[in-house]
């Protein structure tokens, strides 16, 4: 009998530990999920960041995931995208070949090292850039072919094909091959591409009916920038304004009430429209706008000035300096008023 009650005592103790050992192990597990839903929320977390641009906040986010899930393709490639926005390309580059080697059949992935390695070429002398030219084109045209559709690629090659000197493979040609790609996949980035083209190479006329054709093919506010930046470049200031005031009637966003008041300043033109543009950027100013407040102070003061009212012109160029006292360009200005 009391061999009996030794057994079941032994039973019970075993049925007890596995019991505990159960518990333990179910502890575990949830410890485990949990700890893997800390690392998922932390990836998203890392996305949420890097949308906002804030990408050094997020790199070490993408680092840590990259360390418990190595081979994350989505963490490697923002971490090349944050390195390549702080210029690191050594860093951006090494990041975008790990990417092509996990898979070269991405358009992405090869248009990101080729883009990588010729901003790399940008920085270095041009002897030892020479040697980045055929792994650039590589890249590039190979993102081009697995991906008809891909139209930053293009607009690469554009760039590649025209800012390559001939005796190395340059050619407007090759450009063109690909402004006309662009035009079957975007005609309006066909018509910006070909007036690209034109500019470069000092063809006005031709740049400027290509500009048109974007404008009225597309309208955005960047086909309105590119021909009021060809009349500016080409000394037609007149003719820059009245695009951009026709930008501002179709847009209506205030960064081109500045836009107008800068064109305005710097060349003279009509004094009270600059004015009126730029009290209303400066009424219903926003981070959005893109250019501080500090700018528009300036412009104003650049208008005045040149309508020789002085008092006004000083008044305008110590509010820009208040706003930031070493505003280079506002203390030049500043000289020029004291002048008068």
């Amino acid at each position: 009998m009391a061999s009996k009650r030794c057994f079941l005592n032994s039973l019970q103790n075993i049925s007890s530990n596995m019991l505990r050992l159960s518990s333990v192990i179910s502890i575990l597990l949830c410890f485990l999920a949990y700890g893997n839903c800390f690392s998922q929320l932390k990836f998203e977390d890392g996305v949420a960041l890097f949308e906002q641009d804030r990408f050094e906040d997020a790199r070490p986010y993408f680092k840590s995931y990259l360390a418990s899930h190595p081979g994350h393709l989505q963490s490697i490639e923002y971490l090349g995208d944050i390195a390549g926005h702080s210029k690191e390309w050594d860093v951006a580059i090494s990041y975008y070949e790990q990417l092509v080697a996990a898979d070269d059949q991405s358009a992405n992935y090869h248009f990101k090292l080729g883009g990588g390695l010729g901003m790399k070429a940008l920085e270095i002398n041009k002897f030892r850039a020479l040697s980045y030219v055929g792994d650039i084109k590589k890249h590039f045209e190979t993102a081009a072919k697995l991906d008809p559709q891909h139209i930053e690629t293009r607009w690469a090659l554009v760039e590649y094909f025209i800012q390559l000197p001939g005796i190395i493979g340059g050619s407007e040609r090759k450009a063109k091959k690909y402004a006309d790609e662009l035009s079957v996949i975007s005609p309006v980035d066909g018509y910006l591409a070909h007036g690209y083209i034109a500019e470069y190479y000092d063809r006005f006329e031709d740049a400027e009916a290509q500009y048109k054709m974007a404008i009225e093919v597309g309208g955005s506010m960047h086909t309105y920038e590119k021909l009021s930046n060809l009349y500016l470049s080409n000394d037609k200031p007149q003719a820059a304004l009245e695009n951009t005031k026709k930008c501002l009637e179709v847009h209506d966003r205030n960064s081109i009430n500045y836009q107008v008041g800068k064109i305005v300043a710097q060349y003279n033109l009509d004094a009270q429209l600059g004015i009126n543009c730029l009290e209303k950027y400066i009424a219903e100013h926003s981070v959005r706008d893109g250019v501080p407040l500090d700018w528009a102070y300036f412009r104003m003061a650049q208008i005045f000035r040149n309508q020789g009212d002085k008092a006004a012109a000083k008044q305008w160029i110590e509010k820009a300096l208040v706003s930031r006292p070493d505003f280079e360009e506002a203390l030049e200005e500043k000289e020029r008023i004291d002048a008068l």
